[in-house]
């Protein structure tokens, strides 16, 4: 059974940093493609960060560019978010997601608020 626990979301003052964490069971993150997405009140989803199989290539919004990193440890087989300088606009509930065999599965998100 596919499971995407995500977990290191909190409220956190403007400029500061937060490492989310999305856990994942019944099946490998060393073998597939992992999104980090958030979604604030009254938006649309917004796909944040992306990382890659073979090279562990990344992606991320221009949004987040240059402040968040996507990494995975494959021993634990967890997928991280950082996210540095923090603003107030990062404020969502920030969701891990993969694609397997044509299904997508969604974790159940963790809060995330920049706010002094």
């Amino acid at each position: 059974q596919v499971q995407l626990v995500e977990s290191g979301g909190g409220l956190v003052q403007p400029g500061g940093s937060l490492r989310l964490s999305c856990a994942a069971s019944g099946f490998s993150v060393s073998s597939y493609i992992l999104r980090w997405y958030r979604q604030a009140p009254g938006k649309e989803r917004e796909l944040v960060a992306t990382i890659g199989v073979s090279d562990s290539s990344t992606t991320y919004a221009d949004s987040v560019k240059g402040r968040f990193t996507i990494s995975r440890d494959n021993t634990k087989n967890t997928v991280y978010l950082q996210m540095n300088s923090l603003k107030p606009e990062d404020t969502a509930v920030y969701i891990c997601n993969t694609r397997l065999f044509l299904t997508s599965y969604w974790g159940q998100g963790t809060q995330v608020t920049v706010s002094s």
